[in-house]
């Protein structure tokens, strides 16, 4: 049987490009703006880290509060947008419940309201808009495929995204398996396929476009397999799993705080002044972190310096995610992963207990950090190493990777995208469905000795409102059915009477389960039946009639995970 799909096609693949193009184009549109944004504001267009230090510290809380006011007057119309059209407008959200399009007008306005937080110096990824943008650009091409192309909307967000995704990060691969992760819940090849297309297409485009490097370069370091330095990977995932829980826990209670100032310009004006006041500390807590990251590689920071930018930076991103500012939490993560990954590293290496450079280990807490934030251990892995192009880093990328979302997830954290959680409970339902047996949602049934009369019968199935009644011996062995409607035919031809024994009209060859099959088992001899009931029997050597397994139960049971 050949197996259909809209997105596994030429048509697919053929779109794929175009889509990885305009979405590269319009990431390197947005960093323009924000760049032209700087240079009017602070007169220089590099980073918000070195920008905001042309003026004097005492105006920062009050820049990056500022500019969180506008960036919550913008967010506040495109709430209010979004509550008038009903419409959602996350690419994700309309990946997830395969809506027509992404909403142009909200995701405008929130892309905007990020550009006024990035640009204020808001502890927040550049990611967030850019594939947002990215994404409703697919979603405007969707309108021109012909429909003789038999291609979802749906497949040209995700295409876009992951092309927007890949076009930041320079990692294609990473970008793919997050799309499929997060928002698929699956890495069907089917699904992959054109997404990875566009998203290699959008990396090829930012290359021809001179952007060539690797976005960390950390090529000539090399990370050797010893006991040393797996025993510091192993206690770095542990203490990233937690630091995962702890920061989605903080930015959980951030945003019930800040859910208390009912205005969302003054929200966000309150998490930008609550950032300019850390940066005050240290301004390198500003931005996404990416300039942070690049020093932390380049052996600019001691240890002092690590410590204070890791807690900074966990406090400072908590505030304005809490806040409500529109961005992502991508590079931020990786800032804090890198921080704690660094700090391990040079604990380690001044305790003797490995003497491998200690910007390998913050390449593998970046990961570890990432994976229990994000609940995506894969694209979490990828990404590092499409980042950095070091190929001996993936075995400590799969232990720290691993270990840290399991931590994260099993002190039971709230997930940072609720798809995650969604994807979760339904993988749990379809698990518990899977293994749960038939004894445990079976019901009695009516059922009656091969002596009975047809009245009886008739009797026994108005009162149980069944089609079918049950017959068994003295044993209770299943010995077959008879249907009502059958007896009414013989009846109404004059073949029997209404004391007639219903053997006389017994079907014998029925089909039947047992008590200790699984639901699925369960669920797959329903659907070779066009009956509402099945009868269920003890085992196949007594063959005892023990109740009866209803379709609506088993629906019942499936609707968690359907």
């Amino acid at each position: 049987m050949k197996i259909q799909n809209s997105s596994l096609s030429w048509h697919g693949l053929f779109l794929a490009i175009p889509v990885g193009i305009v979405a590269a184009c319009v990431t390197l549109l947005f960093r323009m703006v924000i760049a032209l944004f700087n240079l009017a504001v602070f007169g220089r267009s590099d980073d918000i880290t070195q920008a905001m230090q042309v003026w004097p510290w005492v105006y920062w809380p009050l820049i990056v509060g500022i500019g969180g006011a506008i960036a919550g007057g913008l967010l506040h119309f495109a709430v209010k947008l979004e509550k008038q059209t009903a419409i959602k407008s996350d690419y994700l959200d309309v990946i997830n419940a395969r809506l027509n399009a992404v909403p142009t007008g909200s995701s405008v306005l929130r892309a905007c309201s990020s550009m006024m937080s990035i640009s204020s110096g808001a502890s927040i990824g550049k990611e967030g808009p850019m594939v947002q943008l990215a994404a409703l650009c697919g979603s405007w091409l969707a309108r021109f495929v012909p429909k003789r192309f038999a291609l979802a909307n749906t497949d040209m967000v995700a295409m876009a995204a992951a092309a927007g995704l890949a076009s930041v990060y320079h990692a294609p691969l990473a970008s793919t398996i997050f799309v499929a992760e997060i928002a698929f819940g699956i890495s069907a090849l089917q699904r992959t396929m054109p997404i990875m297309l566009s998203a290699v297409t959008a990396v090829l485009t930012m290359w021809l476009l001179g952007f060539r490097s690797p976005l960390y370069p950390l090529m000539d370091l090399h990370f050797s397999i010893q006991t040393g330095p797996l025993l510091i990977t192993v206690v770095l995932a542990l203490v990233s799993g937690l630091i995962g829980f702890g920061f989605i826990t903080l930015t959980q209670k951030t945003r019930q705080w800040f859910n208390h100032i009912p205005s969302l310009p003054l929200r966000l004006a309150c998490g930008g002044a609550a950032v300019g006041s850390l940066a005050i500390i240290s301004p390198a807590i500003l931005g996404n972190g990416y300039e942070v990251i690049i020093n932390l590689f380049a052996g600019h920071y001691l240890m002092p310096m690590l410590l204070t930018l890791l807690v900074l930076k966990i406090i400072a991103t908590s505030c304005s995610v809490g806040s409500g500012a529109v961005g992502g939490m991508f590079t931020p993560a990786l800032m804090i992963g890198a921080t704690l990954g660094g700090i391990c590293g040079l604990v380690s290496q001044q305790l003797g207990i490995t003497q491998l450079s200690p910007w390998l280990f913050a390449a593998i807490g970046m990961a570890a950090v990432l994976s229990a934030i994000s609940q995506a251990p894969l694209m979490a892995i990828l990404m590092v190493m499409e980042m950095t192009l070091n190929s001996s880093l993936l075995f400590p990328l799969m232990i720290a990777c691993v270990v840290a979302t399991m931590v994260t997830y099993q002190c039971h954290s709230p997930t940072t995208y609720p798809l995650i959680g969604t994807h979760l409970s339904r993988a749990n339902a379809k698990f518990t469905f899977d293994q749960t047996r038939i004894s445990e949602v079976i019901i009695p049934g009516a059922c009656l000795s091969p002596q009975d009369s047809v009245q009886q019968a008739l009797n026994a199935s108005g009162y149980k409102r069944e089609r079918y009644v049950y017959i068994i011996d003295a044993e209770q062995r299943f010995l077959g059915v008879v249907s009502i409607h059958k007896i009414v035919e013989k009846v109404l031809a004059e073949d029997i009477t209404l004391t007639s024994p219903i053997e006389q009209v017994m079907e014998t060859d029925f089909p039947y389960v047992f008590q200790d099959q699984t639901l699925k088992q369960g669920w797959e001899a329903f659907s070779r039946v066009t009956l509402e009931r099945l009868p269920v029997l003890n085992n196949p050597q007594q063959r005892q009639f023990v109740g009866a397994l209803t379709k609506t139960s088993l629906i019942q049971q499936a609707e968690s995970f359907l």
